[in-house]
């Protein structure tokens, strides 16, 4: 039986206030949530939507405030209280264990008891896999969580919460980690669950999917609502503009007049490069001041690609050429040596870019913290300016200096894993999906930030979810189909549509192939 009345909104929190410190993560934050309708929370990183979803998950209390379920007043002290109020959350961060395997990880919280008080496990099984299968989801139950790709571990943690028949679902960011076919398979989940009377909330950065999957919304600003509305009612630009708190007309910068390179030695090339169960064959030539984009849905090869060349993966066929002479990475630490300097943003910030409870100014300096000693004393002064000015460059807080780097927004974070390779003055920067899960305010610095170390000769090979980023920054992209390079486009042919088209294999193979340096001329 529901514990939500269909007359009263599911969800109200009224003047709902959370400070952290000198830090307001939440002020006076109002808004309310019919019963089976899809609400947006919609705000730049830092405005207050996740300490929004911790405080109704019962992770924080708040300061002040109050907090409604389904007309009533409800104190939800811990998670267990939000459990009991029929709130369910998969963040974004996610929670699985793991060392345990896929149904253990949905077992916990839950578990099915025989009269004797042992888990009836056989029973367990069951009843796991037919909700994977209501839900459309073919994941082996026996597999360690680690050894799930990341958009798979995402749709485990939503599976999760439905598995616990929520009346509330909180999502924050889901699709952070997934794209094509998977947000497309979330999109009818949160169909399925608000046709069934589940009330959503839904944290995005996407546009699209906030107008696809949701009714209504609320734009949070500097930790307060700026307004709630109907999402037909509202436009794009208008609800940039609501989150960012100006007009944001071009969020890209300027393309460049194309520059021929035909003739030039690659910073960084591959030869035939093999590596990982997928990635084969590939000829990649990046440029100095080049942009290059690499295009394709999970799991053709840019995970191996990226961690090649960064030396965390064996190859198993081919090499690779910096400044055209072979390079042989067996570690990262060859990577970080001066003399070749590449530098990875890696798609989790929180597990494989950062420390989390070192600073900023730690976290900065740690992949050359030599250059920092003088004998065996840390020079202080010396890593704090070499900070500093990374720190400016990304416009990120001054805090860093002395926060944990756990303390910032997602943004934030983002911010600091891009200057620790400005502190290494990285020639060569491998990002991969750099902006996934990042406000569009944020979005705008990061693109900025790379035509401007472009600009001044820096190399950057990115990959991305979002089409727009590579059509818009890249001078070219390479579209990779199983496992395989099929094509590049680059000038008139580099389109949404062109690179769509190739990364569901709609291309003739390697159109435009870099092994030949003549179609890499540009006019």
């Amino acid at each position: 039986m529901s514990r939500i009345a269909d007359s009263a909104p599911a969800v109200e929190v009224h003047d709902l206030s959370k400070a952290y410190g000198p830090t307001v993560a939440n002020d006076k934050v109002s808004f309310s949530v019919a019963r089976g309708r899809v609400h947006a929370l919609l705000g730049e990183n830092g405005a207050g939507k996740s300490t929004t979803m911790k405080l109704l998950s019962g992770l924080v209390r708040p300061d002040s405030g109050t907090i409604r379920i389904g007309g009533r007043d409800v104190n939800l002290r811990n998670a267990r209280d939000a459990h009991a109020a029929g709130i369910q959350t998969a963040f974004q961060e996610l929670t699985l264990v793991p060392d345990l395997s896929v149904l253990d990880n949905m077992l916990l919280g839950r578990s099915r008891r025989t009269i004797i008080g042992t888990l009836d496990r056989s029973r367990a099984r069951r009843e796991v896999t037919a909700h994977f299968e209501a839900l459309g989801l073919d994941v082996d139950l026996d597999a360690l969580a680690e050894e799930l790709t990341l958009a798979v571990r995402q749709k485990i943690e939503i599976a999760r919460a439905l598995y616990r028949q929520p009346e509330i679902l909180l999502l924050d960011e889901p699709t952070s980690a997934l794209s094509g076919s998977d947000v497309d398979w979330l999109g009818r989940i949160i169909a399925d669950a608000a046709a069934q009377g589940i009330t959503v909330l839904f944290i995005s950065h996407r546009l699209p999917e906030v107008r696809a999957f949701c009714d209504t919304l609320t734009i949070l600003r500097n930790g307060r609502s700026v307004t709630s509305a109907k999402v037909a009612d509202v436009s794009d630009a208008e609800v940039v503009e609501m989150i960012v708190g100006r007009s944001v007309e071009n969020a890209f910068p300027p393309r460049r007049a194309p520059k021929a390179i035909a003739g030039q030695v690659p910073v960084l090339a591959t030869r035939g490069l093999s590596a990982g169960p997928k990635l084969r064959k590939a000829e990649i030539s990046l440029h100095k001041g080049e942009i290059l984009g690499i295009a394709g849905l999970q799991g053709m090869g840019q995970e191996a690609l990226f961690s090649a060349l960064f030396g965390q993966e064996r190859l198993r066929a081919g090499h690779i050429e910096l400044d055209g002479t072979p390079l042989h990475l067996r570690a990262p630490a060859d990577a970080l040596h001066p003399s070749v300097a590449i530098g990875l943003v890696p798609e989790e910030r929180k597990t494989q870019g950062l420390f989390l409870e070192l600073s900023g100014r730690q976290n900065a300096s740690l992949p050359v913290l030599s250059r920092f000693h003088r004998g065996p004393v840390l020079d202080d002064g010396a890593e704090a300016r070499a900070a500093a000015g990374a720190f400016a460059a990304v416009e990120v807080d001054e805090r860093a200096h002395y926060l944990p780097a756990g303390a910032f927004s997602g943004g934030n974070q983002q911010k600091i894993v891009l200057a620790k390779w400005l502190v290494a003055q990285s020639r060569i920067l491998l990002l991969f999906d750099p902006t996934r899960g990042i406000d569009v305010g944020t979005k705008e610095q990061i693109y900025a930030l790379l035509r401007a170390y472009t600009d001044a000769g820096g190399s950057v090979l990115l990959h991305s979810t979002e089409i727009p980023e590579l059509v818009h920054l890249c001078d070219r992209v390479g579209v990779l189909y199983e496992g395989r390079l099929s094509c590049w486009l680059e000038g008139e042919e580099l389109s949404e549509n062109a690179i769509m088209q190739a990364t569901l294999g709609g291309n003739a193979p390697l159109k435009g192939d870099t092994t030949h340096p003549k179609q890499e001329v540009r006019a």
